[in-house]
Parts: C-alpha cells; sequence; structure tokens
C-alpha cells in the first residue's frame, strides 16, 4: 500500500480493516505491505466452530441433544439437517411472567415452581449425559438460548442441548481455549486454560436463578 497512491480515511479504517502480514517492498513513491482482511479471520474463525458442532452433533446421537440427521454442501454453503424445536428456554423464561400472572421478583406459585423444577431436572439431565461420555464433554457455552425445548419428544423429555460449537472433550491432563462462552454464564475460571467439567456446573447455577427468579 503506497503511502500516495491509496487514499486511506482518516478514522482509522486500514487499521481497524486490515492486518499487516509482511512488507512486500519499499519505494520512493511509499511502501507496499502483504495484508489480510480482518473478516477472512472471522470468517474462518466461524467456519472452524460450524465443523466442530457438526462432528459434536455426529459422534452425539441421544435423546439429550438435538438429533442431527444429515449434512451436504452445495454451491459453497454447508447444509446441516436437524431436528426442529421452535422454542429456547429464552423464549420460556421471557413468556414465564405473563403466563403464571405474576410480577419480576415476587414468589413463584406452585404450578410455576413444578414447571420450573421439571426443566431444571430435564436440564441436569442432560449436562450429566455429557460428562459421563468417554471421554467426557464440557459444553463451554451453557446459557437460554442454548437449550431448545423439543416440539414432538420422542421419549417424553422436552429439554435437549444444541450449539455445540464450543464444546470439548475434556481429559483431566488437558488444558483448554480460554475466554470461551457467554459471560453472564461463564465460569470464572474460563479467564483461564485450566478448567474442567464443572465450569458447566457454575452455568447451571446461573440458569436455575434465572428459572427460579432467585436474586443474584
Amino acid at each position: 500500500i503506497g503511502q500516495s497512491g491509496f487514499d486511506i480515511p482518516g478514522d482509522g479504517y486500514y487499521l481497524t480493516t486490515f492486518k499487516e502480514d509482511e512488507q512486500i517492498g519499499k519505494g520512493g513513491f511509499g511502501t507496499v505491505i502483504k495484508v489480510k482482511h480482518k473478516y477472512d479471520e472471522i470468517d474462518n474463525k466461524y467456519q472452524d466452530e460450524t465443523l466442530r458442532e457438526l462432528v459434536s452433533l455426529a459422534n452425539v446421537r441421544s435423546e439429550f441433544v438435538v438429533l442431527y440427521f444429515n449434512s451436504w454442501c452445495e454451491e459453497n454453503y454447508l447444509n446441516i439437517q436437524m431436528e426442529y424445536c421452535s422454542q429456547s428456554l429464552r423464549n420460556i423464561l421471557a413468556d414465564k411472567l405473563n403466563i403464571f400472572d405474576r410480577q419480576k421478583g415476587q414468589p413463584l406459585n406452585l404450578c410455576e415452581y413444578f414447571v420450573s423444577y421439571e426443566m431444571l431436572r430435564e436440564l441436569l439431565e442432560c449436562v450429566q449425559y455429557l460428562h459421563e461420555l468417554n471421554p467426557p464433554i464440557i459444553h463451554r457455552d451453557l446459557k437460554p438460548d442454548n437449550i431448545l425445548i423439543a416440539d414432538k419428544p420422542r421419549t417424553g423429555r422436552f429439554i435437549k442441548l444444541c450449539d455445540f460449537g464450543l464444546a470439548t472433550v475434556h481429559e483431566a491432563s488437558m488444558s483448554h481455549t480460554k475466554n470461551v462462552g457467554t459471560f453472564r454464564y461463564m465460569a470464572p475460571e474460563l479467564h483461564d486454560s485450566n478448567y474442567t467439567l464443572k465450569a458447566d456446573i457454575y452455568s447451571l447455577g446461573v440458569i436455575a436463578q434465572d428459572l427460579f427468579d432467585l436474586p443474584l
């Protein structure tokens, strides 16, 4: 990129859009630099997470997770056929106050308490299933958006886990990627690389607070 050959906006467009790789050449009219578009890195990261999720879904076929049926590439698109779930726990939490005619912070009535208890119980069973696999799997991004409600449960269960883009296999001797997950539901140890299955337990505790409308 020549210093006098390109009109680089003064708002930092070049610095915010491109990542410098190496200097290719230098002359009297400026310097030529090899750069990489930062959006390419975002796309690559997204592709890696999608492929990780695809592998996880293909290997984990259970009533506790959203079912994976098939995948194929067509016209540069990766298509994934999965079980359809129209609702998430996020939707349920948003509607629960109106359904049970309750103001936030007020005690739950018996019916709402029972519904919340059943959802939490099924969620705990889902996470227990992942943690008891050999080797165990840490989800690492448990939150209401990633907890889906099955439309037509085959086994009487409604709660299923999805979004395995951040899931990782856990071995006692392994270190893991740090700073992953969604901040509100993220265990403090996820800021470091030495964490265990207990990171998911922390997330479950925050979700339980949401379900039972407990003060933080």
